[in-house]
């Protein structure tokens, strides 16, 4: 998103140490980490994280690389603008490991996938998706760095189609 030159007005994880924080710090972007540890509840967590950035003036959220469920308080304050990016095609491969999943399945293609985000695991819609063909000699990491190579690529201007509508 950084690359994209996408004007980013803060990033938050849930971890300390997720490079993006470090990037965002490069880039003069601040940037906030909300570890599950530090507050009694997903839902306090996720509301004090919805009040960073909000007072830091974002208007979408972009869950790239987000791997937790956002709960209900927080998806309420940014209702229809969040979204998220997933390494296969929805509805059909959702889940923490859609590549394993997918050479699993043995389909001849996957997809690079952008969708809302809503309460379940990669049910909000889709929003755009871009195929990518599954090769014979294909591996977890080798479809995986096709797929992550196509989403970097349809993330950004798919984004900046949203921020700009």
């Amino acid at each position: 998103m950084i690359d994209a030159g996408l004007p980013i007005s803060a990033v938050a994880s849930n971890k300390t140490k997720a490079p993006a924080l470090d990037r965002a710090a490069r880039a003069g972007i601040e940037a906030g980490a909300f570890p599950a540890v530090e507050f009694p509840s997903r839902e306090q967590r996720d509301l004090a994280m919805a009040d960073f950035l909000e007072d830091r003036g974002v208007r979408w959220i972009v869950c790239a690389g987000y791997m937790n469920l956002l709960t209900k308080p927080f998806l309420d304050r940014f209702p229809g603008r969040i979204v998220n990016t997933h390494s296969a095609p929805l509805p059909e491969f959702p889940g923490a490991h859609p590549i394993e999943d997918v050479l699993a399945a043995g389909v001849s293609e996957t997809a690079a996938t952008v969708h809302y985000v809503d309460e379940g695991v990669d049910t909000g819609p889709v929003i755009a998706a871009e195929r990518v063909p599954v090769r014979p000699d294909d591996t977890v990491d080798s479809l995986r760095a096709r797929v992550q190579a196509v989403e970097h690529e349809l993330l950004p201007r798919i984004v900046s189609e949203l921020v700009s509508a």
